[in-house]
């Protein structure tokens, strides 16, 4: 094709045309508003939307409250809750913008297989939150030990239970693991025992330690006389005799009272120059006389 075949061809014709260049310019300038005005509606429904969300949210976690029920339910149940939501929103967003929803979640279906394998650590977990709210192991505020992890609950979610340490640190367990595996929980019973193991020279007059022991336990009005506290001669070592030491004290008072008996059994003992032993090692050197 010759320079004049092209230049008077009828597609050039109709760019070179000004009423051609309008009638673009228009399509464009259409096109841009549209895209314009759709993506104004996606930002004030989107905003709307997550307004709408958070008072969905209040009236249901009011609604649970006047029914009292369990905080970790109202926990679960919040998270589940807005996920929902949110999802329902974004695929409004979706579908103002164009896209045909029925082509987005044919496309969802056919890549659920895939989507499955890779979110079944997660699928386990959802599993698992529910488990823990049906069997009810634990709930918001307990202390346990779980997956070697201690600390008190904040809140069962959908897919983690979080955890507050004693030196304020945050941590994430699982619901999947958490709910198949072993959950000591320390604030089921109102009562706990404390167990000490106290160690003295061979020679010691068993009487006057237990009546030492005695004596910490009456000082203490924390430590509950009924289950009555026990001394008793528990073994003897190599190096030690050993005592056992049990008191029963409300949950609460578990670890103000364990200080307490420690550090009074030591000064206690130091003060009656009882001996506290610690391991020791004997080597015998053989004398080579030559």
């Amino acid at each position: 094709m010759n320079l004049y075949q092209i230049t008077h061809s009828p597609i050039s014709s109709e760019i070179i045309n000004p009423t051609g260049i309008e009638k673009l310019l228009n399509k464009l300038l259409d096109s841009v508003y549209d895209l314009g005005l759709k993506i104004i509606t996606c930002l004030v429904v989107y905003y709307i939307g997550r307004f709408l969300i958070k008072w969905i949210e209040k009236i249901i976690h009011k609604f649970l409250e006047r029914r009292k029920i369990d905080p970790s339910v109202k926990s679960f149940l919040g998270s589940l809750c807005n996920i929902t939501l949110t999802i329902l929103l974004v695929m409004t967003i979706i579908g103002i913008l164009g896209i045909q929803t029925t082509s987005f979640a044919a496309l969802i279906a056919s890549a659920g297989l895939a989507i499955g394998m890779a979110m079944k650590d997660n699928l386990g977990n959802f599993a698992g939150g529910v488990m823990i709210l049906f069997n009810k192991p634990i709930k918001i505020g307990d202390h346990i030990l779980a997956q070697n992890q201690e600390g008190v609950v904040q809140s069962i979610g959908i897919l983690y239970t979080i955890l507050t340490t004693s030196d304020n640190k945050t941590i994430y367990v699982p619901n999947g693991p958490l709910s198949t595996g072993s959950i000591l929980n320390f604030s089921t019973q109102p009562q706990r025992r404390i167990d000490i193991t106290i160690g003295v020279d061979y020679g010691t007059s068993l009487q006057e330690v237990k009546d030492i022991l005695k004596e910490i336990i009456n000082s203490n009005s924390t430590i509950l006389k009924a289950p009555e506290p026990f001394i008793g001669l528990l073994k003897l070592n190599d190096s030690s005799i050993d005592f056992v030491l049990r008191v029963w004290v409300e949950s609460s008072n578990y670890w103000p009272v364990y200080f307490y008996l420690n550090e009074n059994i030591y000064e206690k003992f130091t003060h009656a120059k009882i001996n506290i032993p610690f391991p020791q090692l004997t080597v015998h050197m053989a004398n080579d006389n030559k």
